[in-house]
């Protein structure tokens, strides 16, 4: 397997602990607000930024996130096909410069949703989490998609028009589950919840670059057995991505846990994604903020809930050694 981690694009410290650490795989986000540049739609974009991954010691492997507004997309708004076009060309860019997947999602008007990001953890530490509760009964927001099928519609117009142009670059996509794994939030539809709603998505347009982000925290609150969903999907080859963490609940109720504190055998699936042939890119991921650190620490805001630095580097320290403790080849 392949440990990544999700870097800025524009480097900062969080790069110089990832090489100390011997970390030699990048993801990153490109979105021009992030960067402060233009589109990777442009091929020129997305060169300079591999380039300078590779000059400081990494592979720049993957895509992750929106890499500029999709709202015109997800909800099937005048514009969609121009956005589309570019999403096309940022597929091909990465392509022809041999990155493998473009982790994203379908969620509209929110992404991953937390109603806290300062719950205690161990020994101080603040972590993230969701209870449906505080949401119930806060109003609906204006101009979501009318209906959980309005919303299928306008994903079956995307996939079908970008897995053709993701197969011919070499390029898989790797479909992130809904956070929470929800049917809905504030009155917007939320499709990927659960297997089923990926076992359509595969279906839909049948391609080996149709393929899935198995990001374990969310799978775990699905409803099937999560050991049932890594050997359905690793053993047919679809997990192109693997997102590694652990959360303690239910999808109604969770907080985000510590990777060797939470109530899932984190060396069990490992093992089970390497009986199943998965030897593809992991990065951990929705760590605790510590001391020091944002969500409420009082320094930095700029990072979002689960992304601070010392909990990552503890965490990928944690998974090398489960890896190595089972015998499984680091890549």
């Amino acid at each position: 397997m392949k440990i990544a981690d999700l870097l800025p694009a524009v480097p900062d410290v969080r790069w110089d602990y990832a090489r100390q650490i011997g970390v030699r795989y990048a993801v990153t986000r490109l979105h021009p607000d992030l960067t402060g540049g233009a589109s990777p739609a442009l091929f020129e974009t997305l060169l300079r930024s591999r380039t300078q991954f590779e000059n400081a010691g990494f592979r720049l492997i993957g895509l992750e996130g929106e890499q500029f507004d999709m709202s015109r997309i997800k909800l099937g708004l005048p514009g969609r096909d121009e956005d589309i076009e570019a999403y096309k060309a940022i597929i091909r860019n990465m392509g022809a410069l041999g990155l493998e997947f473009f982790s994203y999602s379908f969620m509209a008007h929110f992404k991953a949703y937390r109603t806290s990001v300062t719950t205690p953890a161990r020994g101080g530490a603040l972590t993230s989490g969701f209870d449906y509760d505080m949401i119930a009964d806060v109003p609906p927001v204006e101009g979501a998609p009318a209906s959980a099928e309005a919303l299928w519609d306008n994903f079956e117009y995307f996939l079908t028009r970008i897995i053709p142009v993701a197969e011919e670059a070499g390029v898989r996509m790797a479909l992130h589950p809904d956070d929470p794994p929800i049917p809905e939030i504030r009155g917007v539809p939320r499709l990927f919840g659960n297997a089923q709603a990926f076992r359509r998505v595969l279906d839909l347009v049948p391609s080996p670059a149709n393929a899935i982000n198995f990001c374990q925290g969310n799978f775990l609150l699905f409803e099937e057995p999560i050991e049932d969903l890594i050997r359905e999907f690793g053993g047919a080859g679809k997990i192109a991505f693997l997102h590694f963490r652990d959360v303690s609940g239910t999808a109604n109720r969770f907080v985000e846990t510590f990777h060797d504190n939470g109530p899932t055998d984190m060396a069990r699936m490992l093992k089970l994604y390497d009986e199943v042939g998965f030897k593809g890119a992991l990065r951990v991921d929705h760590v605790p903020a510590m001391t020091g650190e944002s969500d409420g620490h009082g320094l930095s805001t700029k990072q979002s809930a689960g992304y601070e630095a010392l909990g990552r580097l503890y965490a990928i320290g944690y998974v090398r050694g489960l890896l190595n403790g089972a015998g499984i080849a680091e890549d």
